[in-house]
């Protein structure tokens, strides 16, 4: 793992794409205050720009870094939640503006899945996750069944939980107003 590690943060401080384990479904990423990065994953996901990505963080504290205002709440979500959970937030802030939906939101998990974790933890940064797949396929549930096209695409694929068959399924989803009114999206 600590091989994986090196290489993907290298890759991401070069501006790169990796495909890497989360706690939910395998991840294509980058960093998520690097326009041009940004950029090439909607490329590669062929995904309409519309269409926002959310990001990972390893601590609820560096949720102040990224929202403008965290409702009471959010903290109380994210200390309750059993299953990985991904709250989008209004006042996103130091991000990359294409990263940002049109309406100031984005979607931000704390991620616990160890890789994934120490991967935001060393990077200093955000890293943007969006399902290893093609928009409108299907996601993986684990690695074998993500396509070739990703794997050629990206410039670094961790190796690390790639035997794994344990099904994964994707984060439940609210919207969270900073008013703190909850708005489920997928459970």
């Amino acid at each position: 793992m600590k091989e994986d590690l090196i290489k993907a943060i290298e890759i991401l401080k070069q501006g790169g794409i990796i495909l890497y384990p989360t706690d939910t479904i395998w991840g294509i990423g980058c960093d998520a205050t690097n326009e041009q990065a940004v950029e090439k994953l909607y490329a590669i996901k062929q995904r309409e720009k519309d269409k926002s990505m959310l990001i990972l963080l390893d601590n609820p504290v560096k949720l102040q870094t990224y929202i403008q205002e965290v409702p009471d709440i959010a903290w109380d979500l994210i200390d309750l939640s059993d299953k990985p959970l991904t709250i989008i937030f209004e006042g996103a802030k130091n991000l990359a503006t294409n990263l940002i939906n049109k309406d100031g939101t984005i979607g931000v998990r704390i991620t616990s899945e160890d890789f994934s974790k120490d991967l935001c933890k060393r990077f200093r940064k955000p890293i943007v996750s969006t399902s290893a797949n093609i928009a409108g396929k299907p996601s993986p549930q684990n690695f074998n069944q993500i396509d070739n096209e990703i794997i050629e695409l990206v410039d670094y694929v961790v190796e690390y939980r790639q035997n794994e068959m344990i099904k994964q399924t994707p984060s439940s989803i609210l919207k969270l107003a900073t008013n703190g009114n909850i708005e489920i999206i997928r459970k």
